[in-house]
């Protein structure tokens, strides 16, 4: 059945991705067509480059669950392979999007690039589009406050600990999934437990060192918590990063347990204090803050 597509890797399913899959599901509606997602499991240059690791804003799972919250007919994976990549951009409309695939119209975000060269942009793509008889629309850039969304983008914020900013690309805010693990348990000491994150997919980005207000979800229930992303240089943690959550007004047994950390706002940079307990009294700052920050919202909410 022929249909209206676009193309991408679709790292996090951000703004700009959801303002390009309206588009397509738009131009569908009005052509009478169906609606389709092409995507890759694998980003293309993890398999030009063996040994690259790209940072995920989401992992595989995430992703397919937030394409097929975007409303379209259907999701493509397209396996990306050495062969795949040989192919010309005229091949590769030719031979997968029109001969494999049926579509009619393809609809290009605004600064993506295929083909083995990669050299070749809208305008190309246009002109092959007329002569093999495929409509080719140019989507615009989503531009949030200024910002042209896209993945790198907030992919360079979550790693600066702009958390917030990134929230704004995305759509939603940033979040890790994992396992609770056994720790040092040296925030036990302190008055100020952590529930030590192992996170479930090894590539997904963490972000920035530093302390965090977040919402914890485990166990059914949602919390409020303070969140340490770093080496704990005051404890002398052995150099091993480490996403360590102190849950506020909570108590309780939840090793292996699974758990979501919503990041909320960065609160301060990691820091090495020169005793214990110039770090206690800052910890007991953080924790103020991250009630000021979350629990009025939660009473909102409730």
């Amino acid at each position: 059945m022929p249909c209206v597509a676009t193309i991408g890797f679709f790292d996090g399913v951000h703004r700009g991705h959801q303002f390009l899959i309206g588009c397509v599901k738009q131009i569908a509606r009005e052509r009478d067509l169906s609606s389709v997602i092409i995507t890759f499991p694998v980003h293309p240059r993890m398999v030009m480059q063996p040994g690259f690791q790209m940072p995920l804003l989401s992992t595989p799972a995430e992703k397919r669950q937030m394409l097929e919250a975007q409303g379209v007919d259907r999701i493509v994976e397209l396996p990306f392979t050495m062969e795949l990549s040989q192919y010309t951009a005229r091949e590769f409309m030719v031979e997968v999007l029109q001969r494999r695939l049926h579509v009619d119209t393809l609809v290009i975000g605004y600064d993506h690039r295929f083909g083995h060269n990669r050299s070749e942009g809208f305008e190309d793509y246009r002109r092959y589009g007329e002569e093999i008889g495929m409509r080719v629309v140019h989507a615009e850039a989503c531009v949030v406050d200024g910002v042209t969304v896209s993945s790198s983008a907030i992919r360079r914020f979550l790693c600066g600990g702009e958390v917030t900013v990134a929230a704004h690309c995305l759509g939603y805010e940033y979040y890790l999934e994992g396992t609770v693990v056994d720790g040092f348990k040296v925030g036990r000491k302190l008055g100020y437990p952590t529930a030590n994150l192992h996170v479930e997919e090894a590539g997904k980005l963490v972000p920035a060192d530093g302390v965090y207000a977040v919402r914890v979800a485990v166990g059914g229930e949602t919390y409020a918590g303070m969140l340490n992303v770093g080496i704990r240089p005051t404890v002398n943690n052995g150099g091993r990063r480490s996403v360590e959550v102190h849950i506020l007004h909570f108590s309780g047994n939840i090793y292996g347990a699974h758990m979501r950390i919503t990041f909320v706002q960065r609160i301060r940079n990691e820091q090495k204090f020169d005793t214990l307990e110039a770090l206690m009294e800052q910890l007991a700052c953080d924790a103020e803050e991250v009630e000021r920050l979350l629990l009025p919202r939660q009473a909102d909410e409730s």
